[in-house]
């Protein structure tokens, strides 16, 4: 692996791209440690102290810290994920969207531009529901305008995010969305280790239970890459046919 790496970076090319990715993940996490306006802080904190488990952990490790510090990009790219799927789904069960998967790129061109539209009016119904509902205690400006300027600035940060894993795909080396994905739960583990390390020390954490998470997790990525790199071969029987005074066929692979 190391040696492929080494090679394709001896390639102009390939080193540009991959150049240009690091960089928009850079970008990407630059921006994960902006706040939006309007937060006090404290009561923030206060509130992630209480709620450090359970779902609002999950949202934070796939945000890479964006959510808990409720920043431009606490939204992650979760309503482009969810558009995706829901436009996949519709593909199936509406004959127009069918019709547009099966015309090539102008139909997939079509298609991505929905998830778009689809996205922003996600993130948008998100938004709102993070401001006025969730995080509505930890507003130091309770005015609608106020709360307003939030939701945008949530959506335009997910936008964003969106165009940044765009433009990794177009000029970088590809998956941009599930690299922004990976550079923000990548950025959790510092954090996680020093938390883990803080709870052994305190005795709120037990090795045994770190060792044996270890090695569940090892397990669960041996498992993923056997059944990726897994194959099967399967005897094929090819039918005889006669072409003329000819037999053709009845062979075995």
């Amino acid at each position: 692996m190391l040696q492929t790496m080494i090679s394709a970076w001896k390639i102009p090319e390939m080193r540009r791209k991959i150049l240009f990715t690091f960089m928009m993940l850079v970008v990407f996490r630059l921006g994960s440690n902006i706040p939006v306006p309007g937060i006090d802080r404290m009561q923030l904190t206060a509130m992630f102290d209480a709620n450090t488990s359970g779902l609002f952990g999950l949202f934070d490790l796939f945000s890479g810290g964006s959510f808990s510090n409720f920043t431009i990009f606490a939204l992650s790219i979760t309503p482009y994920i969810t558009a995706s799927i829901i436009l996949q789904l519709l593909t199936i069960a509406v004959p127009r969207l069918e019709q547009l998967a099966k015309e090539g790129e102008a139909g997939r061109r079509k298609i991505a531009q929905y998830t778009r539209y689809l996205t922003v009016v996600l993130a948008l119904v998100q938004g709102i529901g993070y401001t006025f509902g969730l995080f509505r205690s930890v507003l130091a400006d309770d005015s609608l305008f106020a709360k307003i300027v939030i939701v945008l600035t949530l959506v335009a940060g997910t936008a964003f995010l969106m165009w940044l894993g765009e433009r990794i795909n177009e000029k970088g080396i590809g998956n941009g969305i599930s690299l922004i994905i990976f550079a923000g739960i990548v950025s959790r583990i510092p954090t996680a280790i020093t938390s883990t390390i803080g709870g052994i020390a305190s005795g709120e954490i037990s090795v045994i239970s770190v060792l044996l998470f270890c090695v569940f997790a090892l397990l669960v990525v041996v498992g993923i890459i056997m059944v990726q790199e897994g194959n099967r071969k399967i005897p094929v029987q090819y039918a005889k046919r006669v072409v003329g005074r000819k037999m053709y066929g009845g062979q075995s692979s």
